[in-house]
């Protein structure tokens, strides 16, 4: 029996792989047999005639693609949407496609000529009518799908496709009857595939693997209880079985030459409209402005990469280009996003980058009180290592206590509205803090080149340098700490014990003892270790001198936390004698202040080691305070906490054996960052050289 559902096809009298628009067609040009072609093509025909109406399309000499009319455009009812083609390769098709729509009754509407839409092949409806499944993210921009939903007066969920092979949403997608769901997970991001989770329930998804995806088995046209497709696997074709569907294969490997299967070469006519089923869609857009050296900086194109990497996609409005070579330019870009969700998450990125939501002049931060005592609301704004200024009132309010992974505080003073980051632990109720996205900024320091370039020994860029360049680097930050000594400022050392273990404590004390450093966060750890050696010649039962283990050294560092708690502390016992030299030594001679944190595995430990964690954080968020540059000294677990604490604006040297340890730290996003995958002692020993090298003090230069 027919049914009255209607699809339309072009003959392919034209068709042949003429130039390559996906990589399905890489390696095929002119490889598909026409008379092949026709026979498959022809069969297909044959079997659709028999389980419903099939109507022609007149094919047209030089438009070789138009046999696959599921790219026609989108109907629903009387209505359809006019694919607009993203590449020029097919847009010869569009007035064809129109006219035929025209002549059959159909209400055509046509999108603007710079927003990609590719008909039926990215956008599928529940087979049950209750909403409209359309893709992006290769051929089909987002901001089609909000027409879409006007037009067609449905509910539109748009899913990101992230698999160039599947480059359009019926390649991996097919709804089926009765509410059924054959697809390949893989080729969606995983927002999407969340989304595909809340709408279709498990019993009624049917997941297929790379094997039968990349035979087109999704690329399959449902007619009731009957699914026509390319080829399949027998574990698929008996999963379609048990969920009440015939599979009819039918043979479309030439087609599949061109990237098209089944689904590709007809599109459904005859789409009824539920009339309780009304417009709705989630996509959200909100227009950025990002100033700066976008071009030399490779600003603008770090935001692009953002917003299409985490989902989102956009149109520049506005381009500015600074016309002197000191100048800087601004952009202004619309960025949309399938949801609230992910536009929340993109812009937070980009927020970082200095971006403004606009228009500014409207968009006061949302605030939500604290009800519990470290406690944030819901959806509370996670700051970040960049000076941040909330509006609040109209007003721009710089962000105090700038770190990382915080909240961000409003709570109201006898001198006005503070904002400051907070730990959660730290909020209290009577805060408020804000939520969301908008009214925030970054404040991103804008250079000219000139003045990037000014300095021989300006500091790295970002990265994470390796053996070849510790020289340099070396060379690099020896200027910097005779600059900042040398100008009254600060620098905090985080240090582990294998400072000590690689002989670089010697080193390390040299330069506390010469006014290189302001003060030491560490471990208890260390201070052992430094103290064994000041004591006991060994480190870790090791003879320093010698590099072999002494007999019952293991025993050493427990004499050492013992000797240390009899005298009550480290300072009692520098004062005693007891300790002559070393690391902690000097700090104690040059009051230099120090934050020994301690852990789980710490042996005694040593009374001036803080067990109270809470406590060892706060009082390495004192030291830090006005910091110009942090050395992480080989101590994976305290220079992280540090990096976390340190806003954008310290210089910071992370040196560690392991390269997971310098990327991690790098990876945090300040440009005043670089890591250096060396031997910590070696590191320390070249560094004292060269500073010895710097005969002259550094000459602070004002303006």
């Amino acid at each position: 029996m027919t049914s009255q559902i209607s699809f339309l096809m072009c003959p392919p009298d034209h068709y042949d792989v003429d130039y390559v628009i996906n990589p399905w067609m890489e390696g095929n040009i002119h490889k598909s047999s026409r008379d092949r072609a026709v026979e498959q093509w022809e069969q297909l025909h044959h079997i659709l005639k028999k389980h419903a109406i099939v109507d022609l399309v007149k094919p047209q000499k030089g438009w070789p693609d138009m046999v696959f009319t599921a790219n026609a455009g989108l109907v629903l009812g009387k209505t359809v949407v006019l694919s607009r083609f993203l590449h020029k390769e097919r847009q010869g098709e569009e007035p064809y496609f129109k006219q035929w729509f025209e002549e059959n009754g159909y209400t055509v509407h046509e999108l603007p000529k710079d927003l990609p839409f590719e008909g039926a092949g990215d956008a599928l409806l529940d087979r049950e009518g209750r909403w409209l499944w359309a893709g992006y993210g290769f051929r089909s921009e987002l901001d089609a799908h909000p027409y879409l939903a006007k037009w067609l007066d449905i509910e539109v969920l748009s899913l990101r496709l992230i698999d160039e092979r599947f480059y359009h949403l019926d390649t991996c997608f097919c709804p089926l009857k009765n509410g059924y769901l054959l697809y390949y997970p893989s080729a969606f991001d995983s927002y999407s595939n969340r989304l595909i989770e809340m709408r279709v329930t498990q019993q009624k998804r049917i997941a297929i693997a790379e094997a039968d995806a990349v035979n087109f088995a999704c690329n399959a046209v449902n007619i009731d209880h009957i699914v026509v497709m390319n080829k399949t696997s027998e574990d698929l074709k008996a999963h379609l079985a048990d969920a009440g569907f015939q599979v009819i294969e039918t043979p479309l490997n030439e087609f599949l030459k061109a990237g098209g299967a089944a689904k590709c070469l007809t599109l459904r006519v005859t789409e009824p409209v539920r009339e309780e089923v009304h417009a709705n869609v989630s996509v959200e857009s909100r227009i950025l402005r990002i100033e700066g050296h976008l071009l030399d900086s490779g600003l603008i194109n770090r935001a692009l990469d953002l917003i299409i990497d985490n989902g989102g996609s956009f149109q520049v409005l506005n381009f500015l280009l600074g016309e002197q070579r000191q100048s800087t330019s601004a952009a202004e870009v619309k960025v949309s996003a399938p949801s609230h969700e992910v536009m929340e998450s993109i812009i937070t990125y980009l927020i970082d980058l200095g971006a403004v939501d606009l228009p500014e002049d409207e968009r006061d931060a949302k605030l939500e009180a604290v009800t519990e005592d470290g406690v944030a609301p819901d959806d509370f704004y996670v700051t970040t290592i960049y000076p941040t200024e909330v509006r609040l009132n109209g007003e721009w309010v710089k962000v105090q206590n700038q770190r990382m992974d915080g909240a961000l505080a409003i709570t109201q003073t006898p001198n006005g509205v503070l904002a400051q980051c907070k730990i959660l632990r730290n909020l209290e109720v009577g805060d408020h803090v804000v939520v969301d996205v908008q009214g925030i900024r970054t404040i991103r320091k804008t250079e000219s080149r000139e003045q990037r370039n000014s300095q021989e020994f300006s500091f790295m860029s970002a990265g994470v340098s390796s053996e070849r360049r510790v020289e340099l680097v070396v060379e690099q930050v020896a200027w910097e700490l005779r600059k900042i000594r040398d100008t009254g400022g600060k620098v905090v050392v985080t240090a582990g014990p294998v400072v000590i273990h690689t002989g670089g404590g010697d080193h390390l004390a040299q330069l506390m003892r010469e006014g290189y450093v302001q003060a030491l966060l560490a471990g208890n750890a260390i201070a052992v270790h430094d103290i064994e050696q000041a004591i006991m010649g060994t480190s870790l039962g090791m003879d320093m001198q010698r590099g072999i283990a002494v007999r019952g050294g293991h025993r050493h560092h427990l004499k050492v936390i013992n000797t240390i708690c009899r005298y009550g502390s480290i300072a009692k016992a520098v004062e005693a004698g007891v300790i002559q030299s070393g690391v902690m030594y000097e700090c104690v001679r040059n009051h230099i202040p120090f934050c020994l944190a301690g852990s789980i595995r710490d042996d005694g430990p040593l009374p001036d080691t803080q067990m109270d964690l809470i406590k060892a954080q706060t009082e390495y968020a004192e030291l830090l305070q006005g910091a110009d540059m942090v050395l992480m000294l080989s101590s994976m677990l305290h220079s992280i906490g540090v990096g976390n604490m340190t806003p954008a604006g310290v210089k910071i040297v992370c040196v560690d054996i392991n390269p997971a340890v310098v990327t991690k730290l790098s990876d945090r996003g300040s440009i005043e960052s670089v890591g250096v995958v060396t031997d910590v002692g070696l590191f320390l020993s070249l560094l004292v050289q060269q500073l010895d090298n710097l005969t002259s003090p550094y000459i602070f230069k004002a303006g």
